[in-house]
């Protein structure tokens, strides 16, 4: 038997990857990256590579994109659409198991563990949606929820799972110190249930018809403003300052103040006076020389520098969006 684990290298996952090896079946681990989480570490390699398994790696594409657009069964708390991101994970790991030859596919689900997403009507609208009913195994709820085929058919032994539910951590904790299993602590997450980083997917989304990695990469930067159709990205320290030079496009303008500590500020989309001196109000608002009355930015595109001299930002403009 061969079976596909979706792998994301936190503890649940880890477990379950365990207790399914553990049954003397072939393990291929499926990781799925998506956009709008927070882990920079590989855990999910690292797992891996420590039970000696093969893994995929699969980047979520545009189709992914428009189910955050427009979800089917709604938002969890901002703009998390945790039931139609269950069914697409889902639906690509099925795409893979077929390709690799996979009898089954399993996750590290447990019962009542997120309340949008892990409870028995959820997990029974994923596997529908995805064409899984009765094939995704959840190792650690199992004895909870309806047997599966692979439980039904015999390939794995439903009394050696397990019966997990609710948020505590505490059995999951007592299993990885009984495996001696390194696990990372929780954090991260998905960005989407922020309410200010869900703010800023909604406006880009309103803005913009098709969105790139570049997009996506700009959100987890910065202080977000919005004036109409303006897009201004203020740096809040030297690397994310780096990492907006690098990011930008060649035709946003940059702005900075010359001999201060400074932010670097990018604005995108329309150019015209009233969002320049706004992107320079606010580069000088956060630069070392907000206290000076008024203030010589400096602001450029790909060939041109211009310069402006603009009282601080003071956060009295009305028609001035914080995202």
């Amino acid at each position: 038997m061969k079976a596909l684990a979706l792998l994301s290298g936190g503890l649940d996952s880890i477990l379950a990857t365990k207790l399914v090896i553990d049954q003397g079946i072939e393990v291929v681990a499926l990781q799925l990256i998506l956009p709008f989480t927070a882990e920079k570490t590989d855990y999910a390699g690292a797992v891996a590579k420590r039970f000696e398994i093969p893994i995929i790696h699969v980047e979520a594409g545009a189709e992914y994109l428009e189910i955050i657009r427009n979800p089917k069964y709604g938002y969890g708390s901002g703009m998390n659409p945790c039931i139609d991101c269950h069914s697409y994970m889902l639906r690509e790991a099925k795409r893979i198991a077929e390709e690799i030859g996979a009898d089954f596919i399993f996750t590290g689900d447990v019962l009542g563990e997120r309340p949008m997403s892990q409870h028995k009507k959820a997990l029974e609208i994923a596997d529908r949606e995805a064409g899984l009913e009765g094939m995704v195994l959840r190792p650690l709820s199992a004895k909870l929820l309806p047997k599966t085929i692979p439980e039904c058919e015999g390939w794995i032994d439903r009394s050696k799972l397990l019966d997990i539910k609710g948020k505590g951590r505490k059995v999951q904790i007592a299993l990885a110190t009984k495996f001696n299993l390194d696990y990372p602590s929780p954090a991260g997450g998905c960005l989407l249930t922020n309410k200010e980083f869900a703010s800023k997917v909604k406006d880009l989304f309103a803005h913009k018809e098709t969105v790139t990695k570049i997009d996506l990469a700009l959100l987890k930067i910065g202080r977000h403003f919005r004036l109409a159709s303006s897009k201004l990205i203020v740096g809040r320290n030297e690397a994310e300052n780096r990492l907006l030079s690098v990011l930008k496009r060649p035709e946003d303008y940059v702005f900075e103040v010359p001999g201060y500590g400074s932010p670097t500020t990018i604005l995108e989309g329309s150019k015209n006076k009233e969002a320049i001196e706004l992107a320079a109000r606010l580069t000088a608002r956060y630069s070392d020389a907000r206290a000076e009355e008024e203030v010589l930015v400096e602001y450029r595109d790909g060939k041109r520098k211009w310069r402006l001299i603009v009282p601080p930002f003071d956060s009295d403009s009305k028609s001035v969006l914080r995202l």
